[in-house]
């Protein structure tokens, strides 16, 4: 059964997560954990959706079936989670979270004690677990605890250690949060320790996200943008549900783009020589303006985990997707939203957003999707025509064509029956002419169904 996707098990309570789920989940990972050899101590935490609660309370059960002791953070964000695994020195961590999806979703997503996502060899063999059924469980004498702890601060202070708090401090920033009522308040507790001064918005933790939406897009976060446009804010801040995405406002209320914001980071955060993780359909903005500081880009699958995998190897300073997951490997491999905020106050406070994003290259880029009803024979025929007909393909996820103007990237939809179709060049005409090509292919392979 293909139980887990790139982030973890995800969809509607009720259908595709249940108790019943969560239960087999928990026993799972206590039995992986046993098997290994690995501390059997696990952590735990969601976000504010209500029916994280009986999840939570299957989970853990059939984690104390197995054996395993179980610290239960509560309401926390995703990057706590991950980062109590070393804390707490368990096995492993769980958070129980749809991340950005709306309120009737929920999920369950694993990490390891470096911070990094359950990889694909791990999840595979939950899946195994649970497909078969629990056969050792403990008997009554052998179950594990379970108690309760709050992570929160400890995460709060390790932000404000983590930047230059001087310079952040002299800077005398004002910022505006919008919590998208999820749990990210951390990054409010932080940035005040640093000597923000802090407005908030939907900071009220609360599962039906009333405010907007939980996806920190620019059309979800216009609210943000005029409020920190008219307060003369110095910058804004956005988060998801778990908090382990960011986007982010300049001040004059502009929303910048997810790719203008990896380029933003990477730069900062790589030295020449140096390389930053990218998935493949990241702005070849970002990739021109990393190569004038002599930084090198190394592309992935779409994904965080994949992201992460990257970013874990040697001479790797930084990853990033555009959609708002940012990864500084030598802090965590987990997304870390709330750090990314610290980090982004910290490029504010020695120059204005605003100013380095007016620095940045900007080129025309097209973007659709094409409904197709049998996805894998499509991108097949996708697949051969295009290795066929151009010199520079990849198929590291989908396929990418570069050519010297530009590039096209078709991909099938992880959740939908869709081909994505990308196209992107330095000329308008021929990012036209790019997406033409690409949106051919894709049309004439489904034609042959």
């Amino acid at each position: 059964m293909a139980l887990f996707g790139t982030s973890g098990v995800r969809g509607p309570v009720g259908e595709t997560v249940t108790a019943a789920l969560a239960l087999d989940v928990g026993r799972a990972v206590g039995a992986d954990l046993a098997a290994r050899g690995e501390p059997r101590r696990a952590v735990v935490g969601r976000d504010p959706r209500d029916s994280g609660r009986l999840l939570v309370d299957a989970l853990a059960a059939g984690l104390r079936e197995t054996g395993t002791d179980v610290i239960d953070l509560g309401v926390a964000s995703t990057p706590t989670v991950a980062r109590a695994v070393g804390w707490e020195e368990a096995g492993v961590g769980v958070a129980v979270t749809a991340s950005h999806n709306p309120a009737p979703d929920n999920g369950i997503k694993l990490w390891q004690p470096s911070g990094q996502a359950y990889d694909e060899p791990r999840r595979t063999e939950i899946e195994r677990r649970v497909d078969e059924g629990a056969d050792d469980l403990e008997a009554w004498d052998g179950l594990g605890d379970r108690t309760t702890a709050d992570a929160t601060e400890r995460h709060a202070d390790r932000l404000v250690t983590a930047v230059d708090g001087g310079v952040v401090e002299a800077a005398d920033l004002d910022v505006v949060v919008d919590v998208g009522n999820g749990a990210g308040g951390v990054t409010v507790e932080a940035l005040s320790e640093l000597g923000c001064h802090v407005e908030t918005l939907n900071a009220q933790p609360d599962g039906t996200f009333p405010g907007r939406p939980s996806e920190p897009t620019a059309e979800n976060c216009t609210s943000l943008s005029a409020l920190v446009r008219e307060s003369d804010a110095d910058l804004g801040i956005a988060h998801d549900g778990d908090a382990d995405r960011l986007r982010a406002v300049a001040g004059d209320g502009t929303f910048l783009s997810g790719d203008a914001t990896l380029a933003l980071f990477a730069g900062a955060a790589a030295d020449e020589g140096e390389r930053v993780a990218v998935p493949v359909d990241t702005s070849l903005a970002v990739e021109d303006y990393l190569a004038k500081r002599g930084v090198g880009v190394e592309r992935t699958p779409v994904g965080d985990v994949y992201v992460a995998a990257a970013a874990a190897e040697a001479g790797v300073a930084f990853g990033g997707e555009p959609s708002g997951a940012w990864i500084w490997p030598d802090e965590t491999l987990c997304p870390d939203g709330p750090y990314a905020a610290c980090k982004l106050v910290e490029l504010a406070a020695e120059r204005p957003l605003a100013e380095r994003a007016a620095a940045l290259p900007s080129y025309p880029i097209r973007r659709d999707a094409v409904e197709v009803a049998e996805k894998a024979a499509v991108m097949e025929r996708v697949r051969e025509h295009t290795l066929e007909a151009f010199d520079s393909v990849t198929t590291l996820d989908g396929v990418r064509v570069e050519t010297d103007e530009g590039w096209f990237l078709l991909r099938a939809s992880g959740t939908q029956p869709l081909v994505r179709v990308t196209a992107e060049a330095r000329e308008e005409e021929r990012m036209e002419e790019l997406f033409e090509t690409a949106r051919a292919i894709v049309d004439d392979a489904v034609g042959q169904n």
